[in-house]
């Protein structure tokens, strides 16, 4: 049995020991990935435009007329 006073048991040192390789550092990632990857996790929470910049207007002609008109180009007069 050693002595715990024993001088091999008191002068042992830690070893230390460098890593046997490295792990690649990655390139940081583009934000549109970034939102694609988050979307793909919890959905599309929230939407890309405002309801202010979106035309959600159900604008349907009352008349075959109204429909015509509204076919005409702006250059060509209304």
């Amino acid at each position: 049995m050693s002595d715990p006073g024993d001088a091999e048991s008191a002068h042992t040192e830690p070893t230390h020991t460098e890593p046997t390789h490295t792990e690649p550092v990655e390139a940081p990632e583009p934000d549109w990935q970034r939102k694609a990857r988050l979307a793909r996790i919890f959905g599309d929470v929230l939407p890309e435009t405002t309801r202010d910049e979106r035309d959600d207007r159900d604008e349907r002609p009352q008349s075959s007329d109204d429909w015509l008109k509204a076919q005409v180009p702006p250059h060509h007069g209304g």
